[in-house]
């Protein structure tokens, strides 16, 4: 999509493509300053699902208005295309920080607190992510990190090897997305476990080159320690990671602060203390 101006957004350059979206680097010549834009994509205008996704995430982060979400300013048409105009997250993503190597324990709890914190508030007015994942958390020009995307917070389709619609991203969906069923905070909870994993271990608990033996490794198999992969990583964190990815969401964290809590005491060390 070659495009020079968005609304009233410049447009300086194409920053990525998603399954939905295109999204643009632009300028707002009334405040100058950039922002991102995000347009849906042409071929999506013609699904009324698509576009009910798309005008649901700026509907969904206005009313949250949380300092650790991405802010909307700005949502409109570019003709038959609805477009989001957000803040510029200039740091990059979590997976960026991640292709970069390891990240300290206090920069992680940090990470996740913040991140928690946004997921508690949109849990308290019934909102529901169900795309947590590193390439949704991003970082601002002082490298705070702010969760986004909630295109998909109340569902999104993609198919697995059968064709079956899901909803959220395979590598990170918790066992009652994977098998259609209602979902809570607790979902989202399951997903954090998957990005601390992630983060202690530069790996995913499951991986395959099929979609369909993927999510059913969330509802299946055994969560894998994380000392398998680094053995000098102390147990408490595959506590923390296997009481955040339990399959029955009864047995999980009841919510994403609880999670972040016990995540600080463990790189803090006042989950040893606790423990004496």
């Amino acid at each position: 999509m070659s495009v020079s101006q968005i609304g009233r957004y410049e447009v300086e350059r194409e920053l990525t493509q998603g399954g939905m979206g295109i999204i643009f680097l632009a300028r707002d010549p009334y405040i100058q300053r950039q922002v991102v834009v995000k347009v849906l994509m042409y071929s999506r205008t013609l699904d009324d699902v698509y576009r009910e996704f798309f005008q649901r995430e700026a509907e969904v982060i206005a009313a949250l208005e949380h300092p650790a979400i991405v802010p909307v300013y700005d949502f409109g048409w570019h003709g038959k295309q609805p477009y989001i105009v957000m803040r510029y997250m200039s740091e990059g993503s979590l997976d960026d920080r991640l292709a970069k190597g390891e990240i300290k324990l206090t920069e992680m709890a940090h990470i996740l607190k913040r991140v928690a914190e946004a997921l508690d508030a949109a849990h308290a007015r019934n909102i529901i992510h169900r795309d947590v994942k590193p390439s949704n958390i991003l970082f601002d020009s002082v490298g705070e990190a702010f969760l986004s995307d909630f295109g998909i917070a109340k569902s999104k389709p993609i198919t697995d090897d059968e064709g079956e619609w899901l909803v959220g991203t395979p590598a990170y969906m918790s066992p009652e997305q994977v098998k259609g069923e209602a979902v809570d905070g607790r979902s989202d909870v399951y997903a954090m476990g998957v990005v601390l994993y992630r983060l202690l271990t530069g790996q995913h608990p499951f991986s395959s080159d099929s979609t369909t033996a993927l999510i059913n490794a969330h509802v299946d198999l055994p969560i894998p320690d994380v000392r398998q992969i680094k053995s000098n990583i102390p147990a408490a964190w595959q506590e923390v990671v296997a009481k955040a990815m339990a399959k029955d969401p009864n047995d999980r964290y009841p919510t994403a602060g609880d999670f972040a809590r016990d995540v600080n005491e463990v790189a803090s060390g006042k989950w040893f203390l606790r423990k004496l």
